[in-house]
């Protein structure tokens, strides 16, 4: 019998289930020279057919637990399980008059509002009624929130709450302290007595008693029948014996599951049939025909015994399986990917240290991958590298992450850190981290065949997530630009796109992005795509998701899901981006924020308009519900790390219990095969050891040698061409004009932790500068020159130089880039507004940026703001008894109990009268002013303030003078924020010129 090419299928033998066992390594070894013209042995294979073959039997096994599982209403309402008990069946165990401790009824695990109830056959005025817990397992906290409602002869299904229980957990027999309900005296009647709890629960009990106030003595429940909302897979007809309380290790092969099977492996027939080869496919496709007639003539008997419901479900996905690695697609014959042990911390960013990493796994080779004898070949057994700190060493022990192959098939990238300085313990994470050389990731290099093994970065940074430009580059993630993030008690350094050569030289930094980016990868059309946590102004959790640059990092775009409506609008996090070979689409994880880069997988198709919600995303593993938006986080990380080979197919890394991932063959029509697994360690990143099309060369004029650029000592400036501001995806306020754009920088956070310093009124917000304006011309035109290598973002400003609209996201320019506009927000679905003439700014050379008022860069409240209130507004304020707007500085405590030093006039305006956005998790929801993830053209900043009314006349005949005036809308416009940098608040609040550190 072969297990991956159907020939024969006469043989029908069973495999034998078997442990991961150690394999003796029997093998030649032959010689192989590197560079440097020294020996070295290549590396071990050894042959894991037989393992392979138990781990899929394993899983198939798994499989059938799994559905039986679902149809039994685990995961949802069921009035009969996979072994035929139904609701009333189990009920009669919660009545029965055996009480062992355990449970006596078993709802399904998660039901929405459960309910048991027994119906006494008439009513009856009670004495009490005695309810045993489940107590084994300590699971009798679950049923603290339960209720006793009854409902009374003719009317049984109008039900009356009697009792609501405290809250206080209650115990059973084994602790001879059951919930007792006393009704003396009170009146209380009823023929049908349920129990009830509100909301989600596993209600499962081991008894009820009800006693009657005429025979307090006799449990008039005994033996009365008795009904439930549902079953799980552990219902059992009456009481459950010793033992019984887990689940069977397979699900009982339902015919119906193998039905299922044999329905999807002729739709996998028909999918392949255009394209797979006669000879493999046509075989397993007959052979599938004659298990389907046996399978309707077993549905035909009244009683099929185990063992032959379980050859037959066993034979069907042997069969399905050959069928499937018949697909042309899967035509490779070495697979590289590696192992890794999941890290420490749980967080999108902490993922990524080196420090948080656990020792163990390495870089692999499957070579024979769909025979009989697939071989494992650990790639870097005997390689030394040829460079650098790790020379003459192996890399053990360690951690692995994100191999890249070469285009060409020939050249393997990878990150491993040795971690020789790891972090203890999650409590240190919430102190100052250290980060060393000898605890953070570094790129290498290697050789397909384990030769050359060098060292490309090295340094106290992480260097991970490598990618082959197709020019001959190298991009990957780096924290080199500097900077942490803004949200979380514990230091988090920022990540973003780098690139250097081929050899590790001449180290650019693409990405001038404030937060952190992830797993970069090449298009179709040569573009880079990646995903970038973006969260300036807004929520910080509202958008991980797709952006594209050219290979240079120019023109960084989000062409999708960067402004939800509502967090649970879509996935969280879209990482692990690739493109679709062959397609336009693209795909991706749905993972969470606080947790790995796992969870479902789906597809993204931009030539959809995005509605900001799921418009452009199909869900390709349905089953696995998006983790944080929809689901808790550790249970759906099932899925990661995709290789697409087509639209339908692709490899993957699964576990369903998200802990022990293993590599996977699945479509998009619900199969998944398992390739290989290794018992001790999950696996990640599947690439088949092959060459495959190279992309197109993008033109990179931006991209100058590092050295080159800095010798110049002067950065190149860069441009920007807006081609009509009114060109827009929303409609701007009647009679709008714009007459000049404001260009603002958003700064690198310099200090680690949250709110550190704090900024503002606003969490968690960002420092920024005003660099300054530029005009805007009559036909809405624009063109203007930036600095280059600093984040920045616009707003619109009327002809009194207030705010219409603003960025909530950033951009960025490299030296020489010419960085072109349609409009603000422009439609992306349709053609750009063509005019006969060019538009009027273009017709110019580029302006300079005209910098703002003192105080505005850096920026800083008590020089932008507190001379206008000195000047205007504090003596009137002192004797009308008003609110203190002196620059009197009081101290005020932020959420982790440090004190941050503010005037008394920041204090006492910018929450109430000022304009600011929210930044943290769920103010994306939030209503008023503070939510939302764009802007409303014209409700925005100090047109939106309630301190605009008191800026003139109508305030006590208040008269500003335009420049006063100009400085405190500046402020508005500006998030109403107090700080301007990240360091020395103490100075700032004095009114001192302190400029960042980071730019």
């Amino acid at each position: 019998m072969k297990l991956f090419h159907p020939k024969k299928t006469a043989n029908r033998h069973r495999w034998k289930i078997s442990a991961c066992a150690v394999m003796m390594l029997i093998t030649v070894q032959t010689e192989f020279r590197n560079s440097s013209g020294a020996e070295q042995p290549k590396p071990a294979s050894v042959d894991i057919g037989h393992q392979i073959r138990g781990l899929v039997e394993a899983d198939w096994i798994e499989a059938d637990r799994q559905f039986a599982t679902l149809r039994s209403g685990e995961l949802g309402s069921s009035k009969v399980n996979a072994r035929g008990v139904t609701t009333t069946m189990d009920a009669a165990g919660g009545c029965d008059g055996i009480k062992t401790g355990r449970f006596g009824f078993h709802l399904a695990v998660g039901e929405n509002d459960p309910w048991w109830q027994v119906d006494l056959g008439g009513d009856y005025r009670f004495d009490r009624i005695v309810v045993y817990n489940r107590t084994d397992g300590g699971l009798a906290p679950r049923t603290r929130k339960i209720s006793i409602h009854v409902a009374r002869d003719g009317q049984p299904d109008q039900f009356e709450k009697v009792y609501q229980h405290d809250g206080t957990p209650f115990f059973g027999v084994t602790k001879n302290k059951p919930l007792v309900v006393s009704f003396k005296n009170k009146n209380v009647t009823g023929r049908i007595v349920r129990v009830f709890v509100a909301g989600t629960c596993h209600l499962a009990l081991d008894e009820v008693e009800v006693y009657g106030a005429e025979e307090p003595g006799r449990n008039i429940a005994l033996n009365k029948p008795a009904d439930q909302k549902s079953v799980s897979r552990h219902s059992v007809p009456g009481t459950a014996e010793m033992g019984s309380t887990t689940a069977s290790a397979d699900g009982g092969f339902l015919l119906a599951h193998t039905q299922e099977v044999v329905k999807r492996g002729r739709e996998l027939v028909a999918r392949l049939k255009a394209e797979a080869e006669p000879a493999r496919l046509d075989p397993a496709a007959r052979e599938l025909e004659q298990l389907g007639r046996r399978l309707a003539e077993l549905k035909q008997g009244d009683d099929v015994p185990d063992t032959v419901r379980k050859e037959v479900y066993l034979d069907a996905r042997r069969i399905v399986r050959n069928i499937a690695f018949a697909n042309p697609l899967l035509d490779f014959d070495k697979l590289l990917f590696i192992k890794r042990r999941h890290p420490n911390y749980q967080h999108m960013c902490d993922q990524y240290y080196g420090f948080t990493s656990v020792a163990g796994g390495g870089l692999f080779v499957l070579s024979d991958v769909f025979s009989d004898h697939p071989k494992l070949t650990n790639l870097l057994a005997s390689s030394k590298v040829e460079n650098g700190r790790f020379q003459d060493r192996e890399l053990v022990p360690g951690s692995f992450l994100s191999p890249e192959l070469s285009y060409d098939g020939t050249t393997i990238l990878f990150a491993y850190t040795e971690n020789a300085s790891p972090e203890r313990s999650a409590a240190q994470a919430e102190k100052d981290r250290a980060w060393k050389t000898n605890n953070c990731y570094h790129l290498f290099k290697v050789r397909a065949d384990g030769s050359y093994l060098v060292q490309l970065t090295d340094g106290p940074w992480n260097d991970f997530d490598p990618c082959f430009l197709p020019a001959g580059r190298i991009a990957f993630i780096s924290e080199r630009r500097g900077g942490y993030v803004r949200c979380g008690t514990r230091a988090c350094r920022s990540y973003n796109l780098c690139s250097i050569e081929a050899d590790g030289s001449d180290m650019l930094v693409l990405s001038h992005h404030d937060t952190n980016e992830w797993h970069p990868s090449v298009d179709n059309d040569g573009m880079l795509v990646y995903t970038r946590w973006d969260y300036i102004d807004r929520d910080t959790q509202a958008a991980h998701h797709f952006w594209t640059c050219y290979p240079d990092g120019r023109d960084p775009r989000a062409p999708h899901g960067n402004y939800p409506k509502r967090l649970a609008d879509r996935p969280w996090a879209e990482l692990d981006i690739r493109a679709i070979p062959g397609s336009r689409k693209y795909i991706a994880v749905a993972a969470p924020h606080h947790g790995h880069a796992f969870g479902s997988l789906i597809q993204i198709d931009l030539g959809i308009a995005d509605d900001n919600a799921n418009s452009q995303v199909t869900r390709l593993t349905p089953e696995v519900p998006f983790p944080e938006a929809e689901a808790a986080i550790r249970p759906s990380l099932v899925y990661g790390t995709p290789w697409p080979l087509s639209e339908d197919d692709y490899l993957c890394v699964y576990d369903r219990g998200a802990t022990n991932h293993g590599i996977y063959w699945v479509d998009r029509f619900g199969n998944k095969e398992l390739i290989y697994r290794d018992t001790e360690i999950p696996c990640f990143s599947p690439i088949p050891l092959r060459p495959r099309a190279t992309p197109p060369a993008v033109p990179n004029p931006t991209t100058e040698p590092a050295a080159t650029e800095n010798a110049a000592g002067k950065k190149r400036p860069a441009t920007v061409a807006v081609t009509d501001v009114y060109d827009s995806d929303f409609a701007w306020p009647e009679n709008t004009r714009i007459t000049a754009l404001r260009v603002l920088q958003i700064l690198p956070k310099s200090t680690p932790r949250r709110n550190v310093p704090k900024i503002g009124v606003a969490e968690q917000s960002n420092a920024r500068a005003v660099l300054g304006t530029v005009p805007v011309e009559a036909d809405g035109s624009a063109f203007f020159e930036v600095p280059a290598g600093k984040a920045i973002y616009f707003q619109t400003l009327n002809e009194r130089g207030m705010a219409i609209h603003s960025m909530r996201s950033a951009t960025y320019a490299h030296p020489g880039e010419r960085l072109t506009c349609q409009g603000c927000h422009e439609p992306r679905h349709r053609a750009p507004n063509v005019s006969a003439e060019l538009p009027l700014a273009v017709q110019r050379p580029p302006s300079k940026i005209q910098p703002d008022l003192e105080g505005s860069n850096p920026f800083n409240y008590v020089r932008l703001v507190q001379p206008v209130l000195d000047r205007n507004c504090v003596d009137c304020h002192r004797l009308r008894n008003a609110i203190d707007l002196s620059g009197t500085i009081e101290h005020v405590r932020d959420r982790d109990g440090r004190d941050w030093p503010f005037t008394r006039s920041y204090n006492n305006l910018a929450k109430e009268y000022g304009f600011w956005f929210q930044t943290l998790i769920n103010s994306l929801n939030a209503g008023g002013h503070h939510g939302g993830s764009r802007v409303v053209p014209g409700k925005f900043g100090a047109r939106a303030s309630k301190l605009l009314e008191y800026l003139d006349e109508r305030h006590y005949g208040v008269k500003l003078s335009q420049k006063d005036f100009h400085r405190v809308t500046l402020w508005l416009d500006c998030n109403s924020e107090f700080l301007g940098a990240y360091e020395d608040p103490q100075a700032q609040a004095r009114g001192q010129l302190v400029k960042p550190s980071l730019e």
